[in-house]
Parts: structure tokens; C-alpha cells; sequence
């Protein structure tokens, strides 16, 4: 039985990594029709409604930095970059193949010899996030690769070990706390380099000797930034998909119990850890695994419905792909200010969180490109904040763009125009059972007053009434604007006309 179990976890671990299952991250979701007999599922309870947790739903808009060794090379080694054979970004030390230089893997895991940042300021980082609108920052203190940005003492690869030899994740988390934007640690699992990591599931008494030296070093490891830095809001992890870490699902259960124990209001995302089945973000049964669904990345849900009630976040690169630096974007479509608009209003209006990445060079630069984001965004987060932050899910589609609603003003409503009419009018459609309507409307960024009528065109047993909204000629906008529509009480008269008997 034991051994069989081995053979199910490797066979899933292996369709998980090919992308063959997607643990739920589709159109249509389907909880599991037979129970199954759980030990090791969900440990917090779902919906968390204490403090941190209620911080995390008001988010709206978050920053996330890739920075490591994998910056000194930026995607690239001798000329050749990962369009040419190289892997992405940050994931450049598992390059391999005839493309990749001599001794490849040697030459990566001495770059820490180089690594110092001279123009890093954490300080800075943290006053340009703030003006961008970021509620909270997701900050990579080690990537698959080991190296660790803080002085681990359970590891000789560390920042300690480079010219730099200050410790990055602390400077990181006392300016951003100092911002007051929430601070959240990405820790990979996953480390290439570890001569005790296994990635399948260990066999002989060798391969589990080394391995439970790797699972308690990772312990120690996440405990150390735990005390190192209190300040932390939660821990985002990756790496966490080979055989040999689902395979631990025990260990990984009390883990996560420590951590908690140690922090109640610490919050983990669902890719941590998985049940004894081998079920990974959702326990067999189809409860999540931790507190917020972390499998939107580079990917969005088609509708709120697919959430089921969950909180989740979206995590999303600049260019295609590639969350480290990348040297040359040339060719490459990188994502305007117009698509980030978008996609973090299309985030809120299904009560998610919109999290964009960045990929500091080598010496702690930004690029031209991601500072332009950052100025260009925060110019129209901070002219249209309330329809960011502090609101939730309005149960309307609208073809112009996106609904939030006001969390505490049930009458505060508010339409992101992102596709503008060309007669000028925006046609709202509520339902006639609607308790509350629209009664006026005016720009969010100045208080502009907009003319607002009731305009419904008699179809029959039409169980909509329409408002239009009209956009004066002259109104110029370079982007998507926002609408506050205040709503109340009908007091629509020819709701009350009877339709035909046919």
C-alpha cells in the first residue's frame, strides 16, 4: 500500500509539472462529488475574518521583486539569451542543452562572488512603491537557485558570502514597514545547488538521510526569518511541486501548525504544501489549503464565480514571461500602464488583488521602463483611489469596463471606463427587482457632474431598466477613467406599466 501511494504522488508531481493537471485553474471548477477521508488538509479556517486577513482583502494592488544572482547575468551569458536557448530570467542556472556555456552550472554559483549591488536603496524602493499604490510588497529572499539575501546561519551561500554582505531582506522589510506597506516573504523550497535536496521520493537510506537533513534545514531556515523579521505579514512560497516534497505531507502539516502557532495572524498561500493524497492548493475535497488561492499567476479567472468565495491574488510579470531581469526587452511586448489598468481592475472587480513584478538589475536598478510604470500608474491610483481600495465584487457586468463597490456605502458605486463609446453614451442595465439604482453620476479624479437619464427602449417583458450616462464631447482622458455612480431608491414611474398578455 505504502509503495503504491509512492507511484500515485510521483504520477501526480509529474502531471502537475508538465501542466496535464492544473490543480483547479480553470473556467469550471468541481469539487469532488465522494468524500475522502482527509488527515492531513486545510488548517486555518476558511474566509479568516481577523485583522490581517481583512488588510489583505483591501489591498488591491501589490509589488512583487524578483532580485538575486540570476540579475548579474539578466537573461542572459555571452551573448546568448533565453530566446536563444537560455532559461528564463531567474531561472537561468538550470540552463543545460547545447547552447549553454562550459561548465555552466559552476560559473552560476560563483557569481555570488560578484554580487553587489551599489545602487541598492531599499528606502527608495519603498517610497516609489508607495507612490505607485502598492498596499504590499512580496519580496524573493531565495529563489531556487539557494542563494539566500539574508544571513541565513544554516548556510554558507548567502549574502553574507558576497562583496555586498549587508543583509537585503532586512533592509527591505524595515522600508517597506516604515511606508506602511505590509511586507510578505517569497521563499522557494526548491534548491538546485543542496546536496541534500531530492527531488524524487527518496529510497535508499541514503537519499532519506539526506533529505531529512534538507526538510529540517528548510524549517530552520523559515523559523530564522520568522524571528529575523516579526514585522512579516506572510510567506509566499514556490517550489514546493517535486515528488519528494509532496511526499511530506506530514512534515509539511506541522510545519505550517509552527508557523501559525508562532504567528496566528501569519497568512500563507495555498501552495505550501499538499494532503496525503497528493492534492495540491485544494485538499482532496476541494478545500483550499491555506488562506488565499495562489495559483493566479500570469493568469486571471474568467469570472468570480470560479473563485467560489476564496481570496486570491494575481501575481503578473511586465514582459510575456521572465520575473528576474531581463537585459534586452527588445522584441519582447512589455505590458503598458493601460494593460496593468486593466487587469488590476479586472482583479478587484472579483474582490482579487493585482500584484505586479519587477526585475532590479544587478546593481539595484529598476529599469527606465518599470520606473515609467511606476509614475505613470501612480498618477491614476491616486486620482481614482476609492475605486480601488476598500471595495468589493458588484454582481453587474458592463461591457465599458469594470464595477467595484464601495465596502461600507452600499450607494457609492463606481464603473473603471476602459472601452469608451463612440456616441459618448454609457447604457448601465440593472435589474428591475433592484433594490437601488443609479440616481447621479460624476467623474471620480475631479467631481465633474455627469448628465444622467433613464432611458429604457420598451422591449417587452425586458426584466432590465437602463440609465445612460452622458460623456461630454470635450472630456479628454489618455486612459481608462472612472465613473462614481450614486445609487437609491427607484422612483422610475413607468416601471409600474403593465406588459402585453400574449
Amino acid at each position: 500500500m505504502k509503495k503504491s501511494k509512492h507511484i500515485i504522488i510521483l504520477i501526480l508531481a509529474i502531471l502537475f509539472q508538465q501542466g496535464i493537471i492544473k490543480a483547479q485553474w480553470t473556467d469550471k471548477r468541481e469539487k469532488p462529488t465522494i468524500h475522502i477521508e482527509v488527515k492531513f488538509g486545510t488548517i486555518t479556517k476558511p474566509n479568516r475574518n481577523d485583522s490581517a486577513m481583512v488588510a489583505f482583502r483591501n489591498y488591491g494592488l501589490g509589488q512583487f521583486i524578483h532580485w538575486g544572482l540570476y540579475a548579474i547575468p539578466g537573461n542572459e551569458w555571452n551573448g546568448i539569451s533565453a530566446r536563444q536557448g537560455a532559461a528564463a530570467s531567474e531561472w537561468i542556472r538550470s540552463w543545460g542543452g547545447p547552447t549553454a556555456p562550459k561548465n555552466w552550472t559552476e560559473t552560476y554559483d560563483n557569481l555570488y562572488k560578484q554580487f553587489n549591488p551599489k545602487n541598492f536603496n531599499a528606502k527608495q524602493w519603498a517610497k516609489r512603491s508607495k507612490e505607485m499604490g502598492a498596499k504590499y510588497v512580496i519580496f524573493t529572499t531565495k529563489h531556487h537557485d539557494g542563494f539566500c539575501l539574508w544571513p541565513s546561519k544554516y548556510s554558507d551561500y548567502t549574502i553574507a558570502s558576497s562583496p555586498y554582505k549587508k543583509d537585503i531582506v532586512k533592509q527591505v522589510v524595515d522600508a517597506y514597514s516604515e511606508q506602511g506597506i505590509d511586507v510578505y516573504l517569497y521563499f522557494s523550497v526548491e534548491e538546485w545547488n543542496n546536496k541534500d535536496y531530492v527531488k524524487s521520493i527518496p529510497k535508499t537510506a541514503d537519499e532519506k538521510a539526506r533529505f531529512n537533513r534538507f526538510l529540517e534545514y528548510t524549517r530552520n531556515q523559515l523559523l530564522e526569518l520568522q524571528t529575523n523579521y516579526p514585522q512579516i505579514k506572510g510567506f509566499w512560497f514556490d517550489g514546493t511541486w517535486d515528488p519528494s516534497w509532496i511526499n511530506s505531507y506530514g512534515f509539511t502539516y506541522n510545519l505550517e501548525k509552527e508557523l501559525r502557532n508562532n504567528n496566528p495572524n501569519l497568512i500563507i498561500g495555498s501552495r505550501f504544501r499538499n494532503d496525503e493524497h497528493g492534492s495540491r492548493h485544494f485538499d482532496s475535497n476541494g478545500m483550499l489549503l491555506g488562506d488565499y488561492e495562489q495559483g493566479w499567476e500570469r493568469k486571471m479567472p474568467a469570472n468570480i464565480d470560479i473563485i467560489g468565495g476564496n481570496d486570491w491574488d494575481c501575481v503578473m510579470t511586465i514582459p510575456p514571461n521572465g520575473w528576474g531581469h531581463i537585459k534586452n526587452t527588445e522584441g519582447m511586448y512589455l505590458k503598458t500602464t493601460d494593460d496593468i489598468i486593466d487587469l488590476l481592475m479586472r482583479s478587484r472587480s472579483m474582490n482579487g488583488n493585482f500584484v505586479l513584478n519587477f526585475g532590479p538589475d544587478e546593481n539595484g536598478n529598476m529599469s527606465k521602463y518599470e520606473n515609467k510604470l511606476i509614475t505613470d500608474l501612480g498618477k491614476w491610483t491616486k486620482a481614482n483611489t476609492d475605486a480601488i481600495y476598500e471595495v468589493n465584487h458588484f454582481p453587474l457586468e458592463s461591457g465599458y469596463g469594470y464595477y467595484t463597490i464601495n465596502k461600507t456605502d452600499s450607494t457609492s458605486l463606481f464603473l473603471t471606463v476602459i472601452n469608451r463609446p463612440m456616441n459618448g453614451i454609457l447604457r448601465l442595465a440593472f435589474p428591475k427587482s433592484s433594490k437601488l439604482v443609479p440616481l447621479s453620476a460624476s467623474l471620480l479624479d475631479n467631481k465633474h457632474n455627469l448628465i444622467l437619464k433613464n432611458a429604457n427602449i420598451g422591449f417587452d417583458r425586458d426584466k432590465n431598466i437602463y440609465f445612460d450616462i452622458i460623456i461630454p464631447k470635450n472630456l479628454k482622458y489618455k486612459r481608462a477613467f472612472v465613473i462614481k455612480i450614486k445609487l437609491g431608491q427607484s422612483n422610475i414611474l413607468e416601471n409600474k406599466l403593465m406588459d402585453a398578455k400574449i
